[in-house]
């Protein structure tokens, strides 16, 4: 398929995990890809994977000059048909040890960067363009320990749905994408035995009795992002094997 022959799309977070499954993917697709990450290792990892489909930029999301680096880049490339706001972390604590830093850390990554990102961005999407939005079914499961996560990515979602109309005078779609435990970056640091440990617990609670692989979830994001899904806008996209029925 060659769904995005001719596209410019720009990704946050697209040098690991699902970004970095879904550029790959959309560039296999024939568009031109942008990702952005902050991780040395990252970023040369996505210039090997990518090669010269893609333009690897240096972003930290905590920069005050990062939506302006990023629209200075779409208005270099010519506009853009898609934007995948995708960067972010996770971390998990209790509530009462929540400190201020750690709380407005996270907002600031999470929700107040890609805010500001899409602000700066949006004026260069094209009409029938695409916007998509990474959250999490942590909004929806009220895990213990993720009130402060599950929080950034609740905020993330709202606003998601508050960008669906008010682009949508200019023939740009906003939707979100929902992963549930699928093995990427997030959990790459932990020891094998830690980790495999972790994995199988997840599957025990999902209906697929297992965890799903970076490249399921970017399957659906380039669906999304594509105009196969061209009366789609304003709604969130679960990719979970069925965690939230369970």
């Amino acid at each position: 398929m060659n769904r995005f022959q001719g596209k410019t799309i720009l990704i946050t977070g697209g040098t690991s995990g699902i970004g970095l499954a879904g550029a790959a993917k959309l560039a296999d697709e024939g568009a031109d890809v942008i990702v952005t990450g902050r991780s040395t290792e990252h970023l040369a990892r996505a210039a090997e994977v990518l090669g010269d489909r893609a333009m690897v930029v240096n972003d930290d999301q905590l920069s005050p000059e990062s939506p302006q680096r990023l629209a200075r880049v779409a208005r270099e490339a010519g506009g853009l048909d898609g934007i995948w706001l995708n960067a972010g972390y996770a971390a998990a604590s209790p509530i009462e040890d929540l400190t201020r830093s750690e709380t407005e850390s996270m907002f600031a990554v999470n929700t107040v960067a890609p805010m500001l990102q899409m602000g700066a961005l949006s004026p260069m999407v094209r009409s029938g363009g695409s916007v998509l939005v990474t959250s999490s079914t942590a909004t929806y499961e009220g895990g213990k320990d993720l009130s402060l996560y599950s929080a950034t990515k609740a905020a993330l979602l709202s606003s998601a749905r508050c960008w669906a109309t008010e682009l949508s005078p200019r023939n740009i779609r906003v939707n979100t994408l929902v992963p549930g435990p699928i093995t990427s970056n997030l959990r790459t640091g932990l020891p094998a035995e830690i980790r495999s440990t972790f994995e199988s617990e997840l599957a025990d609670q999902v209906l697929l009795r297992r965890v799903g692989d970076a490249k399921e979830a970017a399957a659906f994001a380039a669906f999304l992002l594509s105009d196969d899904a061209s009366f789609v806008t304003g709604s969130s996209h679960y990719v979970d094997g069925g965690l939230l029925l369970h």
